[in-house]
């Protein structure tokens, strides 16, 4: 177990040092800008802007934005733009490591299954020696001892695949 899991963490090591410096950065801005106490303070920030702005001249001071407040238009869409920028590059690495993890469970997947059709093969071998045991056919057995065929399974994802795709074009 201790092997599988340093494996793991090997994956994920090597994973962090193919990331580049800018993207570190990017994530942790995407990470601060995704966090609850950035939503808070844009809020805070929106409404102190708001009021300022309209109490500022019964109060004697220099209205920086009138309404309908172009200035924090601007400054909400510059601030959306720069979100929705850094989630994106954000969310591109993770679906790549996404991709990798199928990519790995797939592999894992089919080597389960290599090692179980043998172990099926193998008691049915053992089965058919004893002297004990009445030697029937077991064509279940003898289906399941049978590796599965990759090449068909990808085929016929593929198939399903092309005609969802098509259903939805």
């Amino acid at each position: 177990m201790h092997e599988h899991v340093g494996t793991v963490s090997e994956f994920y090591a090597r994973h962090e040092e193919q990331t580049t410096p800018a993207q570190r950065i990017v994530e942790k801005i995407s990470i601060f800008l995704g966090s609850p106490a950035y939503v808070a303070g844009n809020l805070v920030f929106v409404v102190l802007w708001i009021i300022w702005n309209l109490a500022a001249p019964e109060l004697g001071f220099d209205q920086w934005d009138e309404p309908p407040f172009f200035w924090l238009q601007g400054l909400i869409a510059l601030n959306a733009f720069i979100i929705s920028t850094t989630v994106l590059i954000r969310q591109n690495r993770m679906s790549a490591l996404a991709n990798q993890h199928a990519h790995l469970d797939l592999q894992v997947n089919l080597l389960a299954d290599e090692k179980t059709s043998k172990i099926i093969e193998m008691l049915d071998e053992l089965r058919r020696d004893l002297p004990n045991v009445r030697d029937k056919v077991d064509r279940k057995a003898e289906e399941l001892a049978k590796p599965t065929d990759t090449g068909a399974v990808i085929s016929i994802i593929e198939e399903a695949s092309e005609q969802l795709n098509c259903k939805h074009k």
